[in-house]
């Protein structure tokens, strides 16, 4: 029977009564998270794969237009005809889920710079209170790439009971200089933006899109490697002639393309907040960490990609070898693509067969 379809829901993990306390103090007297679900729960309910995503990501991984519908579906390395998936929306985003975009409670206005600040233990805080309310206890597998796998890395820190496999993909357990030099000038392109507002925008009916196509723009020349721009695009222009100020080159009307489209879908107050969630990470300054994430005897893949520069095979081999030091199960495999960071939502040969190994592994 195939499960290409997904259910989508939204439920309320917080209330005054139970509120979300944050990592640093402060708390969230209501939190609501957008979540997908695919395929159906065993009886024994040992067969729930949890998917994290990146930082522009959402909770409609799978099907039609879904984010990572290479990987997830009938047949596919996360098989939704075996096993029950389950996607949210991350906490801080701008699709489903209580951002800073959303409406504080105690005032009646959307939160904008006053939503506190989170980490990547809020993130998962959240996650594993979605787990509770669909009565699961232990996941088959957490699997997420970017962003998305350090949410997987800091869960099994955090709880690792609940993980027995965890598949980390081309992630990061300590930003270089150089990610946080890039997220640090994005974010300053959305906040000189005249129309940010300060952060108060939501509702005016003024969006920073200027500054929060800018980012995106370089942001996403860092996704990709040189390698695959100059296959693409090359030197090529829209059109022959003089030159001229403004778009002239195809790599320009392609990044302009993906700026337009992006301001559409995502708010420039989650992405100052996400960035930053990533710029402060740094697991394994506690040395305990690593002994916690393999102490229940979760099975890690860490997988990197030879051409990403973003979050380059050294990263994801810091990964392997905190954990490896500290005993737990973990293996590491670089992957050959010429796409960079973006191998992980592509298919890269080796890559897909190799995520299946691990989630079938007995």
């Amino acid at each position: 029977m195939s499960h290409a379809s997904s259910t989508a829901q939204r439920v309320v993990l917080s209330s005054p009564g139970d509120p979300l306390v944050l990592e640093h103090g402060a708390r969230l007297d209501r939190v609501e998270v957008a979540y997908e679900t695919w395929g159906e729960l065993s009886p024994a309910r040992d067969n729930a794969v949890f998917v994290c995503h990146a930082l522009t990501g959402d909770a409609h991984a799978a099907g039609d237009g879904g984010w990572w519908e290479s990987l997830i579906g009938p047949g596919r390395p996360v098989d939704t005809d075996r096993y029950f998936v389950v996607c949210p929306n991350l906490l801080g985003g701008c699709r489903g889920t209580t951002g800073p975009s959303s409406t504080d409670p105690a005032t009646g206005r959307p939160w904008g710079l006053d939503f506190p600040l989170v980490t990547m233990s809020d993130l998962v805080a959240v996650h594993r209170r979605l787990l509770d309310h669909l009565g699961l206890t232990r996941l088959h597998a957490a699997v997420g790439g970017s962003l998305g796998g350090m949410q997987v890395l800091q869960w099994a820190i955090d709880d690792p009971t609940a993980l027995s496999r965890a598949v980390v993909v081309a992630g990061s357990s300590q930003l270089s200089a150089q990610n946080i030099a890039f997220s640090a000038v994005a974010r300053d392109a959305i906040v000189r933006d005249p129309d940010f507002l300060g952060g108060a925008y939501v509702g005016t009916g003024r969006r920073p899109d200027r500054g929060l196509a800018v980012a995106r723009r370089m942001a996403h020349i860092t996704y990709v490697s040189a390698e695959s721009l100059e296959a693409k695009f090359g030197r090529d222009r829209l059109a022959a002639g003089p030159p001229r100020h403004g778009t002239d080159f195809q790599v320009e009307a392609y990044l302009d393309h993906q700026g337009e489209v992006f301001v559409e879908r995502f708010d420039a107050l989650s992405y100052l907040y996400l960035t930053r969630v990533m710029d402060y990470f740094d697991p394994f300054a506690d040395p305990a960490a690593a002994r916690r994430a393999g102490s229940a005897g979760t099975r890690f893949l860490v997988v990197s990609f030879d051409s990403d520069w973003r979050f380059p095979t050294s990263q994801s081999r810091r990964i392997h070898e905190h954990l490896s030091a500290a005993g737990a199960a973990s293996r590491h495999v670089e992957i050959a693509s010429p796409w960079g960071h973006d191998s992980f939502l592509l298919r890269p040969p080796g890559y897909h067969e190799l995520v299946a190994e691990h989630l079938d592994a007995p």
